[in-house]
C-alpha cells in the first residue's frame, strides 16, 4: 500500500463518517414528516364533524331568521290595521263628541243665564270648545302695545 492509497482510505473513511452525521438529522426529518402526516390526518377526520355540525347550526339559524322575518311582517300589519281602526274611530265619534259637547255648552250656559239662549247657541259653544283646546295666543310685547296705541291716537 502506498502513501496514495492511504490517503483514499482515510479519505473514504472521513467521507463514510459525515455521511454517517448527516444522514442521522435526515432520519429524524423523516419521522418528523411522518408524525406532521398523522397529525394532518388526525384533524381532517376531526373537522369533517365540525364541519356538518356548523353546517346544520346555519341552517337552522336560517330557519328561524326566516320566522322572525314572518313575524316581523305580520307585526308590522297588525300595526296598519290598527291605524286604520283608531282613524276609522275618530272619524265615527269625533262628529257626535262635537255635537255633544256643544249641547253641553249651550245647556251650561242657559244655566248660567249669562248668555241668551237663541238659535247661535250651539255654534257659540262650538267656538268656546275650540277655543278652549286651541293653543294660548302669545300676547303682544308692552313695547309693541304703547306703539299700537300712539298710532291710534293720531
Amino acid at each position: 500500500m502506498s502513501g496514495g492509497d492511504i490517503a483514499g482510505l482515510i479519505a473514504a473513511g472521513v467521507f463514510a463518517v459525515l455521511v454517517a452525521i448527516i444522514a442521522l438529522p435526515l432520519v429524524k426529518l423523516g419521522k418528523v414528516f411522518d408524525e406532521t402526516t398523522l397529525a394532518i390526518r388526525d384533524v381532517s377526520k376531526g373537522i369533517a364533524p365540525i364541519l356538518e355540525e356548523s353546517t346544520t347550526t346555519i341552517q337552522e339559524a336560517n330557519k328561524q331568521l326566516a320566522r322572525v322575518d314572518a313575524i316581523t311582517t305580520n307585526v308590522a300589519e297588525v300595526t296598519g290595521n290598527v291605524n286604520s281602526l283608531v282613524a276609522l274611530f275618530a272619524a265615527s265619534l269625533g262628529g257626535p263628541l262635537i255635537a255633544i259637547a256643544s249641547f253641553g255648552g249651550a245647556v251650561r250656559a242657559a244655566v248660567r243665564g249669562t248668555h241668551a239662549f237663541d238659535d247661535d247657541a250651539s255654534g257659540r259653544a262650538e267656538r268656546s270648545l275650540r277655543n278652549a283646546t286651541a293653543k294660548p295666543k302669545r300676547e303682544k310685547s308692552a313695547a309693541k302695545k304703547a306703539s299700537k296705541a300712539s298710532r291710534a291716537e293720531y
